[in-house]
């Protein structure tokens, strides 16, 4: 099982589209996907027309109140679950900000579905900051999936990136982490910048720099607002095309040939599986 923090400093580069819609992706090719949503703003979690719960976030977990299997949902997806995000992930940062483990009690929470082996990937989409939040996913992964925005300031973002990488390394929180891709997003082949960019960002990072590009489309940025990924918004398009492909090339980087994990699925899910995959109204 791999555990992949989808993060950026940034607000506004395509995070959440990047976390929700990969996760689909990998779900439909019939790998098992456990999204969790560590944003307070709680953005992929009304991806999913799912923005009504409460009580189910990682608030709990994070404190030692409870496990993080309990709060476990299924979507509308077969093999595609999430821990949902609310309001309180706002104040958990204040709490643990005073716990001498800080950093790490997000890898605490999950250690438990790194030993159980239900899923093939956790993705985590991160807070568009460096709180304690963020920083916490990045000591509880295996790697780091950062979306860039096709603009003039990319790079600049990016070595900030990776002096936060190092500086988690450093700090003995998490030293197997690494930077496992770099996504360029809202790419508009009309313009020159957009190409420039994409070359500028691929000459310095290389191999890190995926092939797949997700294009500037409407259809990906309205999406959310139906409460559905772009795979069921628009599943013949191409922002759903771009990120089948990103599956495809994920899938491929990691080298994942073999069946879909076959463990047990938690019991918090097992109860609520068939009732929550009915369409949200």
């Amino acid at each position: 099982m791999k555990i992949i923090a989808v993060a950026n400093q940034k607000g506004g580069v395509g995070k959440t589209t990047t976390a929700v819609n990969l996760a689909a992706a990998l779900a439909e090719k019939h790998r098992r996907v456990l999204l969790i949503d560590l944003d307070p703003q709680g953005n992929a979690t009304s991806s999913f027309g799912l923005q009504e719960i409460e009580g189910q976030s990682l608030y709990e977990p994070l404190l030692g109140e409870a496990s993080v299997a309990d709060k476990i949902l299924p979507t509308r997806l077969p093999d595609l679950f999430l821990v949902p995000a609310d309001i309180d992930l706002a104040g958990v940062e204040i709490e643990i900000a005073r716990m001498d483990d800080h950093l790490t009690r997000l890898a605490k929470c999950l250690r438990v579905l790194r030993e159980d082996g239900t899923f093939d990937f956790i993705l985590l989409d991160c807070p568009p900051s460096l709180g304690i939040l963020m920083t916490n996913a990045l000591a509880a992964a295996d790697e780091l999936l950062t979306p860039i925005q096709c603009e003039y300031f990319a790079l600049e973002g990016l070595v900030r990136i990776v002096r936060l990488i190092e500086r988690i390394r450093a700090s003995g929180a998490n030293a197997r982490l690494e930077m496992g891709g770099i996504l360029m997003t809202m790419f508009d082949n009309r313009t020159n910048l957009s190409s420039q960019v994409v070359a500028e960002v691929r000459a310095h990072f290389q191999e890190r720099v995926y092939d797949t590009l997700i294009p500037r489309t409407v259809r990906l940025s309205e999406a959310p607002s139906f409460g559905k990924c772009i795979l069921e918004h628009d599943p013949n398009g191409v922002g759903a095309k771009a990120y089948r492909a990103l599956a495809v090339e994920f899938l491929r980087r990691h080298e994942v040939e073999t069946e879909p994990a076959q463990s047990v699925i938690p019991s918090a899910v097992q109860r609520s599986e068939t009732e929550s995959r009915e369409p949200v109204t």
